[in-house]
């Protein structure tokens, strides 16, 4: 989570609301000392409490950016592939091809 959220900071730092920034380091700084303090408890509290700011920044970053909303089927994994394809009258079955195998070693 502390190396996620360095690259997060590295790669999107003038992307996050200037009001957000604070908070972040905050928050990231707070997971860091429970970690080197090896607390579990305060480990879990640390990363709620960064899980909690960085969605807020996120929304905000998401608003910031022209009010882009991301994808209603964004998640859905196969599935909402599957339905696209059935909604654009082709049949997924076309390009799928089963096949039975045997490994050998």
């Amino acid at each position: 989570m502390i190396f996620t959220t360095e690259n997060f900071l590295k790669d999107n730092g003038d992307k996050i609301p200037v009001d957000q920034k604070p908070g972040i380091e905050s928050a990231l700084q707070q997971l860091k000392d429970a970690h080197k303090a090896a607390d579990v408890a305060a480990i879990d509290a640390a990363i709620n409490n960064l899980n909690t700011v960085m969605q807020a920044a996120s929304a905000q970053m998401y608003q910031g950016a022209g009010g882009a909303q991301p994808d209603p089927n964004a998640g859905q994994g196969f599935q909402g592939g599957a339905a696209d394809n059935q909604s654009q009258g082709t049949n997924p079955d076309d390009t799928v091809q089963d096949a039975d195998f045997e490994e050998v070693k």
